[in-house]
């Protein structure tokens, strides 16, 4: 913990100081070279432990690796001064004895990321109890704050009466479905970004999920009480972004990573992660098989500093793998390839043996994409001699029947292309449509959703203009330019048939109007409920379509104050990578997502009809 008082001209000197590090060490990437990097003023809104964390064991250890502690404190305290000595104490939050204890999976329930083992992202009706009438009478019931965080980016769980929510703080909470009172909290010490995946046995009800430091964890859900614990890929830069999928008592984790960030370092010998899907004994956490998309790297060349060099390498899985029971094969899709020469099983679609993780099949959408963080910045030695476009896939895939009996995996690209594939035929292409431009920051991120006849696909296609060096709001691009988001460009959400690719009908975003900061991207994964579909932006706005004709039917905006049950200042942002969850009667959303100039906040939102 960075705390005390220096005198006034020491203060000033270490100011100065981390100003020059920062400068030298970080600002070629915070200040518009790396699009995904937090700009420099979302970095002024973090805590100052968890800033000196980052740069000692976490995303930024490359970075930081040779700095003394006074230089890392001195970084530290330039952008954002240092901690209080003392911290309020928050009221007792605490459900004590209300509500009901934990009950079983008959209640109504949102499971993990996609809601059932298709990752169809579809509420029933029995379970939603939330029709399209209802929806326009939604009205915020209670908010949760998360402490000194600036992102919300764990998609929530609703099983048993409880709501189970990760944080960027590493804490994951239980709360009361109906009040947001506090059942328990357990802190995993790294963020979690993994939606909760519930299991119910004999022994009783687990949460599973997994952390930025690529550790996979099972609770007791009544209790939070620790169960086991499993790293389940030895490599550094692992870390968990995808829930896991649990079918057979069996669990079945992705592993994506940030060595694509790491190659930044021109000293840093890239790259030689491989995306895989480990399965594990839900009960006792022994990895069962492991199951990787490429071969181990092989040294490939030196960089030009004299750096070893491996390749193939990437391939991350970022989201929840799809469980197929009637093949008994488990589907993902991967990203970008690190180093040329790329994979052939980046940016795919790729389909194991549930039972062993031999690899059954992959389909390649984008040849030759080979990208990492090095492309975008001013030190491009471990950037591949022929950079990609960084056409990852964020997308869980989507199974489906079609109407003709046929069966189709579906998911879009960070390309702007969606895709339908045949499982049973190896992956042979159905259809592919196209519908945003595509980029590193565009096309379709997060995921769709899939009801009995379409699937609702939301776009991206975050833009970013030049503008004066005066202007609010800009940052330097890598080639000195300022720029800012472009509120002109990008969002969208279209119905497509599933059997065709045919859309449906397209609802462009409503624009920014005034808002300074706003990009109408819609980059959140979508959720639907019988005859309304959801989709959140970086505006901050949540909003419902009618499914039959993409009619907005609500609209909440998400970015202002709130007084949480936890006594929390809380603030909504922008909303980005999960997307709401009903269960009950109740939606659930979290709010905040600092990125590339976009809007900071720290808030769990529950909205009901009337806000009963």
């Amino acid at each position: 913990m960075l705390t005390g008082v220096l005198p006034d001209h020491a203060e000033e000197a270490l100011n100065s100081r981390g100003e020059v590090l920062y400068r030298t060490r970080c600002a070629s990437c915070h200040e518009g070279g790396v699009a995904r990097a937090p700009d420099a003023n979302a970095l002024r809104q973090f805590r100052p432990e968890r800033m000196s964390f980052a740069l000692m064991f976490g995303m930024m250890s490359q970075q930081g690796r040779d700095l003394s502690q006074r230089e890392i404190q001195a970084i530290v305290r330039y952008l954002v001064g240092t901690a209080p000595e003392q911290q309020q104490p928050l009221p007792d939050s605490t459900c004590g004895e209300r509500g009901p204890a934990l009950a079983d999976a008959s209640l109504p329930r949102w499971n993990g990321w996609g809601v059932d083992i298709a990752q169809h992202r579809f509420q029933p009706a029995a379970m939603a109890q939330l029709s399209p009438d209802d929806v326009p009478r939604l009205k915020l019931k209670w908010t949760f704050g998360f402490p000194g965080d600036t992102r919300a980016y764990a998609q929530p769980t609703v099983w048993g009466g409880r709501v189970f929510v990760g944080s960027a703080g590493g804490k994951v909470y239980a709360l009361d479905a109906r009040l947001g009172c506090q059942r328990w909290v357990f802190d995993a010490g790294f963020g979690v970004r993994t939606a909760i995946t519930i299991g119910e046995d004999e022994r009783g009800t687990t949460a599973y999920f997994g952390d930025q430091r690529g550790e996979t964890y099972a609770l007791d859900a009544e209790s939070g009480k620790l169960l086991w614990r499993r790293r389940v890929d030895a490599h550094a830069g692992a870390v968990i972004t995808g829930a896991p999928t649990l079918a057979n008592n069996v669990l079945y984790v992705p592993v994506s990573s940030v060595e694509e960030v790491l190659a930044i370092d021109p000293r840093y010998s890239c790259c030689t992660f491989r995306g895989l899907i480990a399965a594990l004994d839900a009960r006792t956490g022994e990895v069962l098989w492991r199951g990787y998309v490429s071969p181990p790297a092989q040294p490939i060349r030196l960089n030009e500093i004299g750096v070893q060099l491996f390749g193939p390498s990437g391939g991350a899985i970022w989201s929840s793998p799809t469980v197929d029971l009637k093949t008994n094969r488990i589907y993902a899709t991967t990203g970008d390839s690190y180093l040329d020469p790329a994979s052939t099983t980046s940016d795919a679609f790729v389909a194991f043996d549930l039972g062993t993780g031999r690899l059954a099949w992959s389909r390649q959408l984008t040849e030759g994409d080979a990208y990492n963080v090095a492309c975008s910045s001013q030190y491009r030695a471990n950037c591949p001699g022929t950079k990609g476009p960084d056409f990852d896939f964020g997308s869980s895939p989507m199974l489906v029947d079609l109407p003709d009996g046929r069966r189709a995996l579906i998911a879009g690209q960070k390309s702007g292309m969606v895709y339908a594939l045949d499982p049973d035929r190896d992956g042979a292409i159905i259809w592919q449509r196209r519908v945003g431009l595509g980029s590193t920051l565009g096309g379709v991120q997060w995921g769709s959703a899939a009801d009995d006849a379409n699937v609702y696909v939301a776009v991206s296609d975050v833009g970013m203009k030049a503008v004066s060096p005066a202007a609010a709001g800009a940052q330097k691009s890598v080639f000195g330019i300022p720029m800012k988001l472009d509120p002109s460009q990008g969002g969208g959400l279209y119905a497509m048939k599933q059997a065709t690719g045919e859309i449906v009908w397209h609802a462009a975003h409503p624009g920014c109007g005034d808002r300074p900061g706003c990009s109408p991207a819609q980059s959140a994964a979508v959720t639907a409920i019988p005859g309304v579909v959801f989709s959140g932006g970086l505006d901050g706005h949540l909003r419902a379509y009618a499914a039959k004709s993409g009619e907005v039917i609500w609209d909440v905006d998400t970015m202002r104050d709130y007084a949480t049950v936890n006594g929390v200042s809380a603030h909504g942002g922008s909303l980005d990578g999960p997307g709401p969850v009903i269960a009950g009667g109740i939606l659930y959303v979290n709010s905040g997502y600092t990125n590339y100039g976009t809007a900071p906040g720290n808030v769990l939102l529950a909205f009901s009809v009337d806000g009963q």
